[in-house]
């Protein structure tokens, strides 16, 4: 049994390589191709749960269940920055972002604020997942935060990981707690 963090499908923001964060837009033709080849990569589903946004709404309709909506599991909020291209983001910035988990764009949030809402979201499913196959669709940061909870670790590990469109990471839990098993796994 396991819980699998699915990443949503490209979109076009995701392609012209923009911060989505809360901008709520549609997974793209390149898109709907990763998230048809995802049921191969998950053996079994009992439940899906994913946030609201519709781009990972579309993906958990590969899995064939009606999906729980959790707001837990939305993007970080990127601000003033939703929107741009990250090769626009001042270096000092990207250098403050990195340093500080508690660092907060304008209007946004900060990473340690994500790992507390991801990581309790994360808690409250350990026991259904001892029994069950659970997948969460979610976005690449909230991945990252999944599986710095798994490993135990800080969550400034996100900013040395990189999770791809439509990838799978698979978290078991043992009589030790949690434990990643596969990292950013896409279908051939």
């Amino acid at each position: 049994m396991a819980l699998w963090v699915v990443r949503h499908g490209r979109t076009e923001a995701n392609a012209a390589g923009r911060l989505q964060g809360r901008i709520d837009l549609p997974i793209d033709e390149v898109g709907r191709t990763q998230v048809a080849a995802l049921p191969s990569l998950v053996p079994h589903v009992d439940r899906v749960i994913c946030s609201p946004l519709l781009r990972a709404r579309q993906t958990a309709e590969a899995f064939g269940r009606e999906p729980t909506i959790d707001e837990r599991w939305i993007e970080v909020a990127y601000g003033e920055y939703e929107g741009v291209p990250m090769a626009d983001i001042e270096p000092e910035v990207w250098k403050r972002w990195v340093a500080d988990p508690h660092f907060t764009p304008a209007g946004g949030e900060s990473l340690h604020d994500l790992g507390v809402r991801v990581s309790a979201a994360c808690d409250e499913l350990v026991d259904e997942v001892r029994t069950s196959e659970v997948v969460v669709v979610t976005h690449a940061t909230p991945v990252k935060v999944a599986m710095a909870w798994a490993l135990g670790v800080d969550v400034r590990i996100t900013w040395r990981s990189f999770v791809n469109q439509a990838s799978v990471t698979r978290i078991a839990i043992g009589d030790r707690g949690p434990s990643l098993t596969a990292f950013n796994v896409q279908a051939p």
